[in-house]
């Protein structure tokens, strides 16, 4: 499964957007939830007059049996104190469906870089412990930047690193979770 975290600048959502156009991906279905603001909206893929008229809500499922690829995206903000429901219907659907990974894609406040973030690429990654063991290696080998924990309380106790994603949304929930 992959997934946009709905996070500042919507990057995720954007990216998702392209994983879909390119690969020109069937929806097949729509994740109801009553944790998303509602909205609909025109197929935003459309690409003749005959599917332009078909609509587009705030989570939809995407399809491609030949990559063995299915795609959540998620058009609209998250209701007020939804965020753990969400987390909570989301992996229950995931463990039904028997996707054998997430991979969400998020951002985050780009002034809250640190020292170490600002060299180099602004990108980083986050892996769960069994996937850590699976490929970590080819993480390594790729030269990817796992994301940093950062100080709990700076300057008071710099030994205790938590992880910190100002501005991603469900994403440190998400991996928690």
């Amino acid at each position: 499964l992959l997934q946009p975290a709905v996070s500042v600048g919507n990057v995720g959502q954007l990216a998702i957007d392209l994983v879909i156009s390119t690969l020109d991906m069937t929806k097949v279905g729509y994740f109801y939830t009553d944790c998303l603001v509602p909205m609909v909206g025109n197929n935003p893929y459309a690409t003749a007059e005959e599917n332009s008229v078909e609509l587009s809500i705030n989570a939809e499922v995407y399809s491609l049996p030949s990559k063995k690829l299915v795609v959540l995206q998620i058009r609209s903000p998250f209701i007020k104190n939804k965020y753990r429901p969400f987390c909570q219907t989301l992996l229950s659907w995931v463990k039904s469906s028997k996707c054998a990974r997430v991979i969400l894609l998020s951002s985050s406040h780009a002034y809250q870089r640190d020292d170490e973030q600002l060299l180099g690429t602004p990108l980083r990654y986050l892996l769960t412990p069994d996937l850590e063991k699976a490929v970590a290696g080819l993480m390594q080998e790729l030269s990817w930047k796992e994301m940093e924990k950062v100080a709990a309380y700076p300057g008071i106790n710099d030994t205790e690193k938590v992880l910190h994603i100002p501005g991603g949304g469900i994403t440190k929930l998400l991996f928690t979770e």
